[in-house]
């Protein structure tokens, strides 16, 4: 089988799985577009009759009474039926996007982070929108078209031939074929621009979504022009993209009206002539010309059903192959539970490269970390300090050697295990657009109070700074924390850590943006609170770790040099070199 079977198959499965759990609402809502269906074939034999007796003249009061009762019950048996199914069916539908776009965002989370490497945010965001409502647009307004114009076309025939004979009714119909050959040959077309038009619009919804994001970068280089110029290219392109599907449902829509015209020329001519010959009777020519007005909009939206389906397929195409999407990070079959960590880390062979790199972020790394130790990381930027936090928290798994967590290689024990009992503060302070109590608060269930932010936050020398704002802990922030300073996110997001309460902390470069001043003053407030606990310090300032247990120096991705920090200073190498820069750089003396 090809890859294109193996991808309709997936996209038909999770459609199938859906439809059987919802068999019950579909069973109903289809239901009572058949009676309503029928009830619509039945309206023109009402005026027929009508039409039959005022022709012969035996029409009276009490006929036309009978008539408009006819009328007025067809009228609410086709107003309830379609309360029914529009509430079975749309329902439905509405479940399906829910449903797959919960199943979507659920696979996004749990996949690993080299997956975010490929997939640009604009384009998860157009998976999670335009195509998650294609397919709803196509299990429900379009499925229902369908069937419905199925229904309506093979009843109304029926009752056109019996009504008025099979030649005038062949030759209504004739240009209908030609219909369903131009739908057909559209839908193709529609299909092919339809996935281009969702290739652009994620396009579109990447750049909106960078730009933004790095707005103060464009200013501050007064850019303003070229990113315009560049959003103007692509926004050209997807208005283009989206003409190109104008312009097919324009010609699909206009050819269906066309051959319709030409069906009611056929039937006037054809049917009148009939009439004067006392062929049929004008009730019969009546009901005739009704049944093709029933044949206009199931033709019509035939197509469209058509259209809108394509339309759902090719995004069930996309969200497919995002759903087939797996974590290269697998659990063993019995993972290893732990509530609690005592805090014994080791790298033992440790050797990792990114996927796509040239060369390994880190070769044969080997360190022991003992509980209520620290541990300090130094090394310049791209020599993998980094990485050792990422292999610890499993978001990827090591090339060759092991990991081992309280002598239990965290290969064999679970994500939970790991990553609920490490309290990890990123280089890269994310913050969400909520308030400072809730970004502190964002490890625990309950909505934390404010005692314990406030604990947290002095913790962290950021309380005063809070107390400054208006709304204080209630300040919400903007997109990742916009309106706080760089020194600011870190220390939010140390605190944030440090409510965790967990058993190993990685504290990587977080306090890069903080004066040297403030970092001592953190320093000296967490040495309490951190001293049971294994501790990871990743930093590019000597300041930062010196006070470490062990420091080792990572050059290329390997250890160079390990040792604390007097013995690293009496080894007079690059650790050296690196702290007497940085005092000549903050104008202190160079002592040793």
């Amino acid at each position: 089988m090809n890859d294109w079977g193996y991808k309709n198959m997936d996209r038909l499965a999770y459609l199938k799985d859906f439809f059987k759990r919802n068999k019950l609402a579909y069973i109903v809502g289809f239901s009572c577009l058949l009676i309503i269906d029928l009830v619509q074939v039945f309206v023109p034999q009402i005026l027929k009759a009508f039409s039959d007796d005022f022709q012969n003249g035996s029409l009276n009061l009490d006929k036309v009474k009978f008539y408009a009762l006819l009328m007025v019950l067809s009228g609410i048996v086709i107003a309830v039926g379609r309360a029914i199914w529009r509430l079975s069916i749309f329902k439905s539908n509405r479940l399906l996007e829910y449903e797959l776009r919960r199943d979507c965002f659920e696979n996004l989370l749990y996949l690993s982070p080299d997956f975010f490497g490929k997939y640009k945010t604009g384009d998860l965001m157009a998976h999670m929108t335009n195509d998650v409502s294609a397919v709803r647009k196509m299990a429900g307004p379009a499925l229902l078209a369908f069937v419905d114009a199925i229904i309506i076309i093979i009843s109304t025939v029926f009752m056109m031939i019996k009504s008025t004979g099979l030649k005038i009714t062949l030759m209504a119909i004739a240009f209908f074929p030609l219909s369903v050959f131009i739908i057909s040959h559209m839908g193709k077309i529609i299909y092919g621009r339809f996935k281009f038009v969702q290739e652009v619009f994620s396009d579109l919804s990447d750049n909106l979504q960078e730009s933004f994001s790095g707005i103060r970068v464009i200013k501050s280089f007064a850019k303003e022009k070229l990113f315009l110029e560049e959003f103007e290219n692509i926004n050209d392109v997807n208005y283009k993209a989206n003409l190109s599907m104008v312009k097919v449902n324009a010609f699909m829509r206009s050819s269906t009206d066309l051959i319709m015209s030409l069906a009611y020329v056929v039937a006037i001519i054809v049917g009148g002539k009939m009439v004067l010959n006392d062929s049929i009777s004008l009730g019969d020519l009546v009901a005739f010309i009704m049944y093709l007005g029933l044949l206009v909009w199931p033709t019509r939206y035939f197509g469209v059903s058509v259209n809108v389906f394509q339309r759902g397929m090719a995004s069930m195409d996309r969200l497919s192959e995002l759903l087939k999407q797996k974590t290269n990070i697998k659990e063993s079959l019995n993972p290893v539970v732990k509530e609690s960590l005592e805090g014994y880390v080791e790298f033992k062979d440790v050797s990792f490269k990114y996927k796509g790199a040239k060369n390994y972020a880190l070769k044969d790394i080997n360190f022991k970390l003992e509980p209520g130790k620290t541990l300090a990381i130094l090394g310049r930027t791209g020599s993998g300090k980094s990485t050792v936090a990422n292999l610890l928290l499993r978001l990827f798994d090591t090339d060759s050697g092991s990991i081992y967590i309280d002598g239990v290689d965290i290969k064999d024990m679970s994500l939970k295990s790991i990553r609920e009992n490490i309290g990890y503060v990123p280089s890269d302070s994310f913050l969400f657009s909520e308030s400072i109590l809730e970004n502190i608060g964002l490890y625990n269930d309950e909505k934390v109070s404010l005692d314990e932010a406030e604990k947290f936050a002095r913790l962290v020398e950021f309380d005063s700074e809070i107390e400054g704002f208006s709304d204080k802990y209630d300040t919400i922030l903007g997109e990742r924390g916009v309106n706080l300073s760089g020194g600011q996110k870190q220390r939010l997001s140390i605190a944030r850590a440090l409510i965790k309460d967990a058993d190993i902390y990685i504290l990587d470069d977080s306090l890069s943006a903080v004066d040297t001043e403030t970092e001592a003053e953190i320093l000296d407030n967490l040495s309490d609170y951190l001293k049971k606990r294994s501790v990871i310090i990743i930093a590019h300032r000597v300041s930062t770790i010196k006070n470490a247990d062990e420091i080792i120096y990572l050059e290329d991705g390997e250890i160079i040099e390990r040792g604390t920090h007097e013995e690293l200073i009496a080894l007079a190498g690059s650790y050296k070199t690196i702290y007497e820069n940085q005092l000549l750089e903050e104008g202190g003396a160079i002592d040793g």
